[in-house]
């Protein structure tokens, strides 16, 4: 027999055969297995070529076995359970692409496995399950490209193992190998990448655990709501966190509430009106208000009752300066409250009002008979600003005058016709907006410092949302459209802009908003067409 230590390829092969009985310790003749059709027996060897299946008969007391060029297509579970004493096995130039789970099983002396210029592509995950002998394995110049999580688990006696020649993806799914090289005393020869692309040509060897991205996400179906709305807003007042929706066609603003017992959200309350398009919680101190769009019959202003348990109407605001409100947004400067609607009439002013202590008045009119859509307030270079969008000309941005307490006009966007919404987002310090349009591409883009330049174009017919949605350190922008599946992408830091995620199936969508419950994050969708819809984001580690 070979010393240890030498390629399976240089193990002599003595070509005589065992003798076909045995004595007994009582002196009985006991009957040996022969040595298999197609295969040649020494006394501890066997040498097996081109047979088409893995024999199931050899003499008890072989040693080292070897199969070149045979037929058979795989190793099945318990093939060599009949030749317990084996400690070397090879196989070379054959033709089989799996080893099944626990293909070894019954090898408890085995200390080399020499698996060679196969045709390997798949191995089971404890295809080597039970060999804690071996100390060489080899599976060098195969076609695999990838190998099971843990597949060496258990195999403590290893001190050399050699992939080479196989077309091995260094992505996800074989970050464990690296991290097993990191612990394990086995050694191994250089191996390369062969993909994906970030990775290609390195040596397997060189990367680290952190060379891979493996934290993926989903957003799950996890409740349909038997309503249509036309916005939705998530809020937090008390220790509690609520959703909002205003449903044009019941006439109403639906809240729902998170249900911490049964998990999911269950009915709250609801505010009755009259083609309502927007529902805008505002809390300020321990008072929660809503501002109430209606398309017709005025706007109003609610105040949620906490000894009632209920809300009650407390103002009505000016029809003559609010025809047609689209949009409503709340902010805060310097301490004080303010809330913003954008005004879609011809006749109209998008007006801001302020809180006064009592009740809210009338601070500013904005961007009179410009038929505005939507109005955005974001910070610019640590300002206060108001972009607000109108069907008649691109959008203005406004920008706080602290000495006179009002928004002066500062500029437009160039370039940007036809632009129903901006919604903003950071990336770290970095301000970006997102522009919906229906006709026209959707766009992304960047603040440099001095303007907003363009980054990204989305093709968006019939969008009527392109709204940013942030979870934790992930950054979502989800497209909309009256026409297509709704489209979410995933912002890719590398390359500074958004990559495409998933898609939603959503009817008709009007609004996404974020709430966080219980360690765990939902997307709430309005829809205008059908069933509103919520989605729960869920982490998948693809590594596992």
């Amino acid at each position: 027999m070979a010393t240890a230590g030498r390629s399976a390829r240089g193990w002599p092969l003595v070509l005589w055969v065992v003798a076909a009985c045995s004595l007994a310790a009582d002196g009985r003749r006991v009957k040996q297995a022969r040595c298999p059709a197609g295969c040649t027996c020494t006394k501890e060897n066997a040498l097996c070529d081109n047979v088409r299946a893995v024999p199931r008969t050899f003499p008890s007391d072989v040693l080292s076995l070897s199969f070149v060029k045979s037929g058979f297509n795989e190793i099945a579970g318990g093939s060599f359970v009949h030749t317990p004493a084996l400690q070397l096995l090879l196989f070379t130039a054959n033709s089989f692409d799996l080893i099944d789970d626990d293909a070894f099983v019954g090898l408890p002396h085995l200390e080399y496995l020499f698996i060679e210029n196969n045709k390997i592509a798949t191995l089971s995950p404890f295809a080597f399950r039970g060999l804690k002998s071996m100390t060489h394995l080899s599976l060098a110049y195969n076609n695999l490209e990838t190998l099971p999580k843990d597949v060496f688990e258990g195999l403590d006696a290893l001190t050399k193992v050699d992939l080479r020649g196989n077309n091995l993806l260094c992505d996800c799914k074989l970050k464990w190998l690296v991290e097993w090289m990191r612990h394990t005393n086995a050694t191994l020869d250089q191996i390369y990448c062969s993909g994906p692309p970030v990775h290609r040509g390195k040596k397997i060897n060189d990367l680290l655990p952190r060379s891979f991205d493996c934290i993926a996400s989903e957003f799950a179906a996890y409740q349909s709501l038997n309503f249509e709305s036309i916005s939705v807003e998530a809020f937090a007042f008390g220790e509690e966190q609520y959703v909002v929706f205003a449903q044009p066609f019941a006439g109403t603003c639906s809240f729902l509430e998170w249900d911490h017992v049964e998990m999911t959200f269950r009915s709250f309350d609801t505010i009755e009106s009259t083609s309502t398009v927007v529902c805008k919680p505002l809390a300020i101190r321990d008072h929660l208000f809503v501002i109430v769009a209606q398309l017709f019959g005025g706007s109003h202003i609610y105040k949620r009752d906490v000894s009632a348990n209920k809300f009650i109407k407390i103002q009505d605001i000016d029809i003559l300066k609010i025809r047609k409100p689209n949009d409503i947004e709340t902010f805060v400067i310097d301490g004080e409250s303010f809330f913003v609607i954008a005004d879609s009439s011809k006749a109209g002013d998008t007006t801001i009002y302020k809180w006064n202590g009592n009740g809210f008045y009338s601070h500013q009119s904005l961007h009179p008979w410009h038929r505005d859509t939507d109005v955005e307030y974001l910070e610019i270079s640590n300002k206060a600003h108001l972009i607000l969008s109108s069907s008649s000309q691109r959008p203005v941005v406004y920008q706080w005058n602290r000495g006179r307490k009002r928004f002066d006009r500062r500029t437009d966007l160039p370039e940007m016709e036809d632009v129903l919404a901006v919604r903003h987002f950071l990336v770290k310090s970095e301000l970006f907006i997102c522009l919906t349009r229906f006709i026209g591409d959707s766009k992304v883009m960047r603040w440099d410092g001095a303007m907003f330049k363009e980054v990204q174009t989305f093709p968006s017919r019939g969008s009527m949302v392109f709204q940013p949605v942030s979870v934790g350190n992930w950054q979502y922008a989800i497209l909309g459209s009256d026409y297509s599946l709704t489209q979410i992408y995933r912002w890719d830091a590398e390359r500074g802009q958004f990559v495409p995620s998933q898609e939603l199936s959503i009817q008709a969508p009007r609004g996404f908003s974020l709430v966080s419950l219980d360690g765990r994050d939902f997307l709430i969708a309005s829809s205008f067409k059908g069933k509103s819809q919520i989605y729960e984001h869920l982490m998948i580690d693809l590594s596992h």
